[in-house]
């Protein structure tokens, strides 16, 4: 496999070359867990996963680090506004580590059910602050921190890559200096490394320092976490495009400083937005759509994973509810052809398709399999890939046992979990369907009496069938477990 990556550093589309033959190291910017993730958040776990997969298939070790921020990051990402993990604690009535720890949870339980494997390192910022300070300590060590109205600020001056990454450049960035948000800061664009009481007196989580008890800024984490488990230099950083002017600049610049290395990291990638009609989706704008929302009005999560993967990472992508029904469709189609393929097969253990199974060089099948991995090489293009997978499925002429193993090798990268949804998830009888509408009837009437023993029973009888039931404002729905 020669896998072309686009690498935002350069803005060119290059051959990926790991740094150790045979080893990647990849970083990808993981969630403030102050809030649920929005599904514009989860299109980078995506594409996350699916670099992942792609790396693994071309035989490579992987080493796949994600962090969770559970302190320190702004709701402006230059040091400004509150803190979103002590604003959220404040708002629910809980502590700061219980809003971390609940949010976290659901965020997994997120990327469990959109069928994302977990990195093999996941790092919380508040189990790291020790990595962070001694990282600080370099930085300042080395001549690019000053002290100012009790924090810690990094001085962009003094490093002169600053802004590579974004197309920045240091003169005009004095040039066009904004006034008024921070008087501690010699130039607008420097960052804080370490709070102390100086910007919050009542702040929920702060630990001694060379500076002070304080808490670190929501940059400093990254690089410490990332150095930590990757070394000082390592081949891919991966994040949304709001990263790139402030954050993973910032990244860069603190790393380098305390590294002396350049470039810290080999190959940076960025995923675009998932926009609605009004815009790029927000948290801090409100209304924005969860996947429990997506479940909720009928979709499976993995509906909106192949909803995804028809468009490319680097395009911005229009959310609509008549685009998910196309996906989910789509979807469903490509399970009944699955299974098709499966009955002419037979069992998997009789045909090959059990694993370790490969397809037989020179086949019809090999040359689709062939034609996915150019695809998928060329900078991850899942439009491509599907396409490939939809033309090996179209094609009678071939044998179905070798198609399968085609198909389901595709399916390592694509992620849609096809061979378990088609064995397990066959289609209801429209007899059975009436039959849960109608137990869901006769238990909202049990609930009306008070009858929660039987409305109880209902729900539990539902369960061992696989119906899951969920409750809402809008009324009961149900689910296949």
């Amino acid at each position: 496999m020669s896998l072309v990556l686009y690498n935002t550093l350069t803005r060119k589309l290059q051959t990926f070359k790991p740094l150790t033959p045979g080893k990647t190291g990849f970083y990808g910017c993981g969630p403030t867990v102050y809030n649920y993730a929005h599904i514009g958040n989860l299109r980078a776990y995506i594409t996350h996963d699916i670099l992942s997969r792609t790396l693994k298939r071309s035989g490579l070790e992987l080493r796949h680090v994600m962090n969770i921020t559970d302190v320190g990051h702004l709701s402006g990402d230059n040091d400004e506004g509150d803190d979103k993990m002590l604003k959220s604690a404040e708002e629910r009535g809980k502590s700061v580590l219980e809003v971390a720890d609940f949010y976290t949870q659901a965020f997994f339980r997120d990327t469990e059910r959109l069928n994302i494997k977990q990195p093999d390192v996941i790092c919380k910022a508040t189990e790291h602050i020790s990595d962070m300070i001694n990282l600080i300590r370099r930085i300042e060590e080395n001549g690019y921190t000053y002290f100012s109205g009790g924090n810690l600020y990094f001085d962009i001056s003094k490093f002169p890559h600053y802004g590579e990454l974004a197309r920045l450049r240091l003169s005009d960035l004095k040039a066009g200096a904004r006034t008024g948000l921070d008087e501690n800061k010699r130039n607008p664009e420097d960052f804080v490394l370490w709070f102390t009481k100086s910007k919050f007196e009542n702040q929920a989580l702060v630990w001694d320092s060379p500076w002070g008890k304080g808490y670190p800024g929501w940059h400093i984490e990254c690089s410490a976490m990332s150095i930590r488990y990757l070394g000082e230099q390592f081949d891919i950083h991966a994040g949304g495009i709001d990263h790139i002017n402030i954050h993973h600049t910032n990244e860069i610049a603190q790393s380098e400083a305390a590294t002396g290395k350049h470039p810290w990291v080999q190959f940076w990638l960025h995923n675009e937005f998932l926009v609605l009609d009004k815009g790029k989706m927000s948290k801090s704008a409100g209304g924005f759509i969860t996947l429990q929302h997506l479940v909720d009005a009928g979709y499976d999560p993995l509906d909106y994973r192949y909803f995804l993967l028809g468009a490319h990472y680097r395009s911005p992508l229009q959310f609509s509810w008549e685009s998910l029904d196309g996906a989910r469709n789509a979807r469903k189609a490509l399970l009944d052809r699955i299974r098709a393929l499966m009955d002419k097969a037979g069992s998997a253990e009789n045909t090959g398709t059990q694993a370790g199974s490969s397809v037989p060089a020179g086949t019809g099948a090999d040359a689709y399999l062939k034609a996915f991995d150019r695809a998928i090489e060329d900078d991850l293009s899942t439009p491509r890939a599907l396409a490939e997978l939809w033309g090996l499925l179209r094609d009678t002429k071939l044998e179905s046992g070798e198609a399968l193993v085609a198909a389901l090798e595709m399916d390592s990268v694509l992620g849609l979990n096809l061979k378990a949804e088609a064995e397990g998830k066959e289609e209801l009888s429209a007899d059975f369907e009436r039959e849960i509408e109608e137990l869901i009837a006769q238990r909202s009437e049990a609930k009306k009496a008070k009858d929660f023993e039987r409305a109880d029973a209902i729900r539990q009888g539902l369960k061992e069938k696989g119906i899951i039931l969920e409750d809402s404002p809008q009324g009961t729905r149900w689910r296949r477990s």
